[in-house]
């Protein structure tokens, strides 16, 4: 008898087990098709590997045209993932942020900006765009083309003028870090400058970075870099305060001063060390895209001279209808349409981002498969800027794409869109422009390396900074 009860029980846990078994692999098979790679890491070594080589859209393509869906699964950075491509890809995402769902940053950045990461995605949003003063947005930015158009001018005669040839990479980084500490800082000091300047790139290439904080390993060289410039900031944000009780500022003259003079509704202003970590990330943000969209407007101006010609054609009618030393206006930058459009096809071809990650609120459906709740969410710039679906022959160089009304909708996606679109895309386009109008009527030029490769390091850069000569114009 004892025999046959331990039967019927083996019979009916075996049935349990197998019972369990199905309905986890009938609620797999609801998700995305895909593979989640290797244990623990994933697919990570590809996902980093197709970007090391300058060709991140590998990675997706590949997938895309494997499963033949818009999302497939995946496991990036220790954590299930989904990818969504293509436009209805992006619009989900887009239009569904903060309801289905939020921002996500990865273990590393958590660690490099404590402070501010211990908020809620939401919240941090929220406050972020609340404290950014009109000093971004376009109504304000008129007012600071002109110091835009100064800065430019003196970065090109201390650095370009009289060099038969220069590396345009390192000096874009100058250059743009330069307007960035100007508008948000005030900042002038070159010392301070170059200071900040020497630990951003070991900040960047920390963000995604294996999260190990031992001594030596690149996270932990990157929280040490960041320390030391949230180190310069408080010593900053302590004496704008003070230049702001004493009346010496106004709360309008730069994004520092507008976040300290900001109170809740309680009456209760900002922590320091939220500001010090918040100006650090709009800094890199405000920099580091900018130098890649810079650099990356020289590469394709060098080699294509027909672009060149229509660039320096719309650029020198603006310089002709100005009064010798008089500043680039807001006017101006109305008129440069051909050289905006010029700039868009680089930003198609090389995004300053090949996309950004999310993670999922709750559960939710997306082209009949389940995405659970807590997956990250991978969307892809590229899946959509190098499709022939929506740029036919999509390798071509080609600024007549952006003519009209231009691309269709979450389609061209290099500032994001929707309620995450980034907050500075005005800034960044001001400044591409001036960076544009002082390049071409200064010089033509040409690659000291035709065949130069870019890779990801996580945006694009040169591998030899990009060297060129320089031919300046007859004056």
């Amino acid at each position: 008898m004892e025999a046959m009860y331990t039967a019927v029980l083996s019979i009916f846990l075996a049935s349990i087990a197998l019972l369990l078994i199905f309905k986890k692999k009938s609620k797999d098979s609801s998700h995305p098709p895909g593979s989640s790679g290797f244990p623990i890491i994933g697919e990570t070594i590809d996902f980093a590997t197709a970007a090391k080589s300058g060709n991140p859209e590998k990675f997706v393509f590949d997938r895309m045209t494997k499963y033949s869906s818009l999302v497939f699964k995946t496991h990036l950075f220790g954590a299930p993932a989904a990818v969504f491509c293509g436009a209805e890809g992006n619009k989900f995402i887009f239009t569904n942020e903060n309801k289905l769902v939020q921002k996500w940053h990865s273990t590393s950045i958590k660690k490099i900006f404590p402070h501010y990461m211990q908020t809620s995605a939401n919240e941090r949003g929220s406050k972020l765009r609340k404290m950014l003063p009109i000093a971004v947005k376009a109504d304000a930015l008129r007012r600071h083309v002109g110091i835009m158009d100064l800065i430019t001018r003196s970065h090109f005669i201390n650095h370009w003028d009289n060099k038969e040839e220069i590396v345009v990479y390192p000096l874009a980084k100058d250059f743009t870090l330069w307007v960035a500490c100007r508008l948000f800082l005030s900042m002038d000091d070159v010392t301070k400058i170059s200071r900040f300047a020497n630990s951003f790139d070991v900040i960047i290439t920390g963000l995604y970075s294996v999260p190990i904080n031992l001594p030596g390993t690149t996270l932990n060289k990157s929280i040490n870099a960041s320390n030391l410039i949230k180190e310069q900031l408080y010593s900053i944000i302590h004496e704008r305060k003070i230049e702001l009780a004493e009346g010496k500022v106004n709360s309008d003259q730069d994004v520092l001063s507008h976040m300290l003079s900001m109170v809740d509704e309680n009456g209760k202003s900002e922590d320091e060390m939220n500001i010090a970590d918040m100006i650090l990330g709009m800094l890199i943000g405000g920099h580091d895209t900018a130098t890649s969209a810079c650099t990356s407007v020289v590469k394709y101006l060098a080699e294509y001279p027909e672009v060149y010609d229509a660039v320096y054609n719309e650029q020198m009618e603006i310089a002709n209808s100005k009064e010798d030393g008089e500043l680039l206006n807001w006017e101006d930058m109305q008129q440069m349409k051909y050289s905006w459009k010029v700039a868009c096809e680089v930003m198609r071809l090389a995004p300053p981002a090949s996309g950004g990650f999310r993670e999922a609120k709750t559960d939710f459906n997306f082209k009949g498969f389940n995405i659970p709740k807590g997956w990250k969410l991978y969307w892809s710039i590229v899946s959509t800027h190098k499709n022939p679906d929506f740029f036919p022959n999509p390798d071509k160089f080609d600024p007549s794409r952006f003519d009209g009304t231009g691309p269709a909708p979450y389609t061209f996606i290099p500032f994001g869109a929707g309620p995450r679109m980034c907050p500075g895309n005005e800034y960044a386009r001001l400044l591409i422009l001036v960076f544009m109008h002082n390049l071409v009527k200064r010089f033509r030029w040409e690659k000291v390396i035709p065949d130069e490769k870019t890779v990801l390091n996580p945006l694009p850069v040169p591998v030899n900074g990009l060297p060129i000569k320089l031919y300046p114009h007859a004056r």
